[in-house]
């Protein structure tokens, strides 16, 4: 790795993509305690909800108090709030979905599409290409308001119902996102089936066409690969990856699957590395170790079990 180059970005997601599949719906009020608690752990960037039907996705209600009861604190407390430094953001899947957001003053937005055909009509009702044009028009009316947009490709490893995902099509798809205008594109190994070679042959036909600083990568860890495939990642020189406090979340497309690598895993074997992360490991461990029993299970992160070594 490139001396000088040791600073690594973690993109909070558990908030959203980690609780929007845990079977226990947690309320407004420890939803805002959550990302106090990952704000103070030096959590600043932090994807707080969803704006969904709660229909579809019970987990994401309320999103809307959640976001502006955060922002309004942020704001009131300008110099002893946990969020003053924290950039928030929510998914957006429609124009209906991004009326709410902008009514939060939220600064960023998510959309998610998909590089499976299959998982796009299972998942948003819609092809790619019609996902597109809905994303373009929710791309152009929040850049109107100056929002920031980031877009999730989900299944660009390979996907429960078609299999193996053309790398090609994944680089195709990326390249349009921010042909749309989205400023930054987050890969996800959506069922974790990625590893370490895939992602270096991705990784670099990703950078080659849109460039390392546009790139996020997002990893489960359903098969234990998670890690090696952010090493490979480093290794690069991509810098920028979503993780999940505690390891939350899941797919509900894919059976027995855990949710995205767990933050303080990362940031633990980051650390060790000597790479830089501007998180408090040990904050990060206590406030899994106090999420936990409100999930109702035990979370996958093997860093809050062992505990830091002395």
């Amino acid at each position: 790795m490139a001396a000088g180059d040791s600073h690594v970005r973690i993109i909070e997601v558990g908030l959203r993509d980690g609780l929007q599949n845990e079977k226990t719906e947690l309320s407004i009020e420890v939803r805002h305690e959550l990302a106090r608690r990952l704000a103070l752990s030096g959590s600043r960037e932090i994807e707080l909800g969803a704006f969904v039907s709660p229909k579809w996705v019970p987990q994401m209600a309320g999103s809307s108090e959640l976001i502006s009861a955060v922002i309004e604190e942020r704001s009131e407390n300008k110099k002893d709030s946990a969020f003053k430094k924290v950039r928030l953001s929510a998914l957006v899947p429609n124009l209906h979905g991004l009326e709410g957001a902008l009514k939060t003053k939220v600064e960023r937005i998510a959309i998610f599409a998909s590089a499976s055909e299959t998982f796009s009509q299972k998942n948003i009702n819609c092809s790619i290409k019609e996902s597109f044009v809905r994303y373009k028009a929710v791309i152009d009316e929040a850049k109107k308001h100056g929002l920031t947009v980031r877009g999730y490709l989900s299944m660009c490893f390979g996907c429960p119902f078609e299999g193996k995902i053309s790398e090609a099509k994944v680089v195709k798809y990326a390249a349009k996102l921010k042909e749309m205008g989205c400023d930054e594109i987050s890969i996800g190994d959506t069922i974790g089936v990625a590893d370490p070679a895939q992602v270096t042959r991705l990784g670099k036909a990703l950078k080659k066409e849109i460039g390392a600083k546009n790139l996020a990568m997002h990893f489960h860890d359903t098969r234990g690969t998670a890690l090696a495939n952010i090493l490979a990642s480093l290794e690069i020189g991509l810098r920028s990856f979503d993780s999940s406090i505690g390891g939350l979340g899941g797919c509900p497309y894919a059976p027995a699957a855990t949710g995205n690598v767990a933050t303080e895993d990362v940031v633990y074997m980051l650390h060790r590395m000597g790479m830089k992360t501007g998180l408090d490991l040990q904050e990060l461990v206590e406030t899994s170790r106090w999420l936990q029993p409100k999930m109702n299970h035990e979370l996958p992160s093997k860093v809050k079990k062992a505990g830091l070594p002395i």
